[in-house]
């Protein structure tokens, strides 16, 4: 395992994600219909397509790997505990965004191993925007074909913090953290976009205080990361992945730095 380097496919998988992205922008320019799954969330023609775009061609790309989908999330634990590797794919984050058509939706990739994501690739069709990062390789972002830029978090000491908050999700609880914070500015944001505000240093902490699921956060968090910031659960402890829930726990995105935003946190 540890002679593998995720890097060897970034560049693929990317083009992956673009592929997936021309696809969701097909559906998104027309007229579409929205279904719903038992779970009451939506689904779109632009999930399916994108769905299958991707994970046909990451089987093409690595055989011996297998892929994940929120669209095929139905694999039982006891098929993926085998998994020391796998892609981890939501082929259409932010589906509320999309109905919406604000363009804060994404296409998110990444690569599990021995459940910490080493690679993430998340795009963002709209405005042909996509980070991407590999473990130990840097954190990167490109728009369309301009120059690639390397991206980094920014370092929080004190002062008056930017906060990403979901747009579609913002609950109680992030209420509650937002006002023991005080003095804020406030960045509002759907998808795994709002992991990246800070990943490029345009944010300095995102709470989720609610539900997510491993597929949403996998790429992104390969990106902070990289990026030089954290992602960790309530007990300060790094998100992973393949558990026997996908369901994520609550979690906290920070920026560089020693300062303890937990203290914030509603009480339990």
């Amino acid at each position: 395992m540890t002679d593998f380097n995720p890097g060897v496919h970034l560049q693929a998988v990317r083009e992956i994600a673009h592929a997936a992205g021309r696809c969701i922008l097909d559906v998104y320019e027309r007229e579409f219909k929205v279904e719903h799954k038992e779970d009451r969330t939506p689904l779109t023609e632009a999930d399916r397509a994108a769905h299958e775009i991707i994970v046909s061609q990451l089987q093409a790309l690595t055989p011996d790997i297998p892929v994940l989908s929120e669209e095929s999330a139905a694999v039982d634990y006891d098929t993926r505990a085998g998994w020391k590797r796998f892609w981890l794919v939501d082929p259409l984050d932010g589906t509320k965004e999309f109905i919406n058509r604000n363009g804060e939706f994404t296409v998110n990739i990444a690569l599990i191993e021995e459940s910490r994501p080493v690679l993430g690739v998340v795009y963002v069709p709209v405005p042909a925007l996509t980070y991407y990062a590999c473990a130990g390789q840097g954190a990167y972002k490109q728009k369309g074909e301009c120059a690639v830029q390397p991206t980094r978090v920014r370092r929080f000491d004190g002062g008056k913090p930017i906060v990403v908050a979901s747009r579609s999700h913002a609950g109680k609880e992030t209420e509650a953290f937002l006002k023991n914070i005080g003095e804020h500015d406030i960045v509002s944001m759907g998808s795994a976009l709002k992991l990246c505000l800070v990943a490029e240093g345009a944010a300095d902490v995102y709470p989720r205080l609610g539900p997510t699921m491993e597929w949403d956060t996998a790429a992104a968090q390969c990106v902070v990361e990289a990026a030089g910031g954290r992602v960790t659960d309530l007990h300060r402890q790094p998100l992973v992945y393949n558990k026997p829930s996908l369901l994520n726990p609550w979690f906290l995105v920070s920026a560089a730095g020693d300062y303890d935003w937990y203290r914030y946190l509603p009480a339990a």
